[in-house]
């Protein structure tokens, strides 16, 4: 079915049904519940679970299948931000032209960096990559102002000269974003109970896309091009001594995954029409290669788990403050809850990164391949408890029999 595999092809299924009903599973607690702290099923939240999705995907390509591990991926998220965002002022509101213009630039930007780069490998193309987005960020930040807006970023305005589009709404205001009439910030709601679930045209816009960039990275995955980006990973030098330029292969990896981040790049401006250089800058290049190593370097599903991890610790755990703790243990004598407390807090709030730290850490040691690994131990854990429970049921049926 679409060219996969039948285990792939449940792979996307699954991918599809999370992205479907995230609305419900990121949402169990009811709305007035003390728990409700944990809820992510709000859109602007989901909408960063999926375009980070994207992102780390679009790493992984490069990342997981060649083992050029890339510092400087963050330039092309910016890159591709930045041209949705010009879009938007010079042409139409329509998201898919902008997209189409952060996918296409971020693509070359990346065929020039790439080109440069991949003259080096291991540590000193890290660096060269690295180096070349932290140019990016201060060319963006104070050389090229009239482009990119400078430190306050490059927003719309009244005055913009869209050519298909009017530069106000109705009501005199700047337009939206949105997909032939349908604005990415409509949303409806629906109240069951004490629940409250939001579904939001944005979102489920950057759900199907992600979807689409996820059936192509399985693609990918599967193809004799994967197979040689794979063979570069395991050993470029006797792939070399085989008479094959591995360079190439390199390269169009590099560009592809450079693809991705700007179509997250613009994703990123079409549910937020603004772009600033703070997206290019070294933290956000760290944070991908966090997010693909905790999700599982080389896995299809991992780097999106990884994403919604740490988008999750992001926006939920460093909103959990004092009070909050104090209101969960107030139920226990003051000395008691004030020690609890006292040992919560520099885990959360402002602290999230040291937790983030101690995960990343642990991941590390005890599971190499990230969240995947640890699901792939668990199932093999229930299957040989099964095995062994059929194992004694054919034993005491054995035995009834002999008797």
């Amino acid at each position: 079915m679409l060219g996969l595999n039948s285990k792939d092809f449940r792979l996307l299924l699954l991918v599809a049904a999370l992205a479907l009903l995230a609305p419900f599973i990121l949402n169990p607690f009811p709305a007035d519940s003390a728990m409700a702290q944990f809820n992510a099923g709000y859109p602007d939240l989901m909408q960063r679970f999926v375009i980070f999705g994207v992102f780390a995907i679009g790493f992984n390509i490069l990342f997981g299948l060649t083992g050029y591990l890339s510092f400087g991926h963050a330039a092309f998220l910016g890159v591709g931000s930045y041209s949705a965002v010009w879009m938007f002022k010079l042409l139409s509101m329509n998201v898919i032209p902008a997209i189409l213009l952060a996918v296409i630039t971020a693509g070359l930007f990346a065929l020039l960096i790439g080109y440069i780069s991949l003259r080096r490998s291991g540590i000193y193309f890290a660096i060269l990559t690295l180096a070349f987005a932290q140019m990016s960020y201060a060319l963006a930040y104070s050389v090229l102002t009239p482009v990119t807006g400078g430190e306050t970023g490059l927003q719309l305005a009244l005055d913009d000269p869209r050519v298909l589009g009017a530069a106000q709404s109705a009501q005199g205001n700047i337009p939206v974003p949105g997909l032939f009439g349908l604005e990415m910030r409509d949303a409806a709601q629906l109240n069951l109970g004490d629940w409250v679930f939001t579904f939001s045209a944005g979102y489920y816009f950057s759900a199907v896309v992600m979807l689409i960039a996820f059936y192509l990275s399985i693609r990918i995955f599967r193809s004799p091009f994967g197979m040689m980006l794979r063979a570069v990973k395991s050993n470029q030098q006797r792939l070399n001594y085989t008479g094959l330029n591995a360079r190439p292969y390199t390269l169009a990896a590099f560009v592809i995954s450079g693809m991705y981040a700007g179509l997250a790049g613009g994703l990123m401006a079409a549910m937020d029409p603004l772009a600033g250089a703070e997206r290019m800058f070294w933290t956000a290049s760290g944070e991908v290669v966090l997010m693909a190593i905790l999700g599982g370097v080389g896995t299809l599903i991992g780097p999106v788990l990884g994403a919604g991890l740490i988008k999750y610790m992001e926006n939920i755990i460093s909103k959990i403050n004092a009070d909050i703790l104090h209101s969960w243990f107030a139920f226990l004598p003051d000395g008691l809850e004030d020690f609890i407390v006292s040992i919560m807090y520099p885990f959360i709030g402002k602290g999230w990164h040291l937790t983030l730290g101690i995960i990343f850490m642990a991941v590390v040691i005890f599971l190499p391949g990230g969240l995947v690994e640890g699901g792939q131990r668990i199932a093999r854990l229930f299957r040989r408890r099964k095995s062994g429970e059929a194992a004694k049921d054919d034993d005491a049926k054995q035995s009834t029999v002999a008797e």
